[in-house]
């Protein structure tokens, strides 16, 4: 995991305009290099603004990111954030998503000093909530009609990560 600079818009491009990372994401698919661009400049404000804190991942041996992973609604205050991540599908299933989030978690519990993290995720995505349950994640409940894709209301699940002491 790396920090996203100006040259990753390319890589976030591929993976925010694909329909396959998107149908589960509660945003548009990304439609032009510029968009992608003011991803690069959203993550860096919120990390400067302390609301979140975004990484790249790449693989040890290739050049390029894969996906991106962080925290969204960083609390510093309260010792909470939420985790969020994607990976360009051509990844997916190699162990790449459980390799970063556990190192993710190991951040934010050692280094942020949070006490929980949370994970919100479509019900129907059934991979991120295996993955997540496999991490230890604890399901807390469903937010109903939480979040729109494609104009479309969608519940999603809750969970929760709390730091043991």
């Amino acid at each position: 995991m790396r920090k996203i600079i100006s040259t990753d818009a390319q890589a976030i491009f591929d993976c925010f305009s694909n329909n396959d990372v998107i149908r589960y994401y509660g945003q548009d698919t990304l439609t032009s290099l510029e968009q992608a661009e003011q991803f690069v400049e959203f993550f860096a404000k919120n990390y400067e603004e302390k609301r979140g804190i975004r990484w790249g991942i790449e693989l040890r041996e290739k050049e390029g990111l894969i996906g991106t992973i962080g925290f969204n609604v960083w609390s510093p205050k309260h010792k909470r954030a939420e985790i969020g991540y994607e990976l360009h599908p051509y990844y997916w299933g190699k162990g790449y998503a459980t390799e970063a989030i556990s190192k993710v978690i190991s951040y934010g519990f050692n280094e942020l000093d949070l006490t929980r993290i949370g994970a919100v995720v479509f019900i129907e995505n059934k991979p991120s909530n295996e993955l997540l349950k496999k991490l230890g994640f604890k399901k807390e409940g469903i937010l109903r009609n939480y979040m729109y894709q494609n104009g479309i209301p969608h519940d999603t699940n809750v969970y929760s990560l709390i730091k043991s002491h």
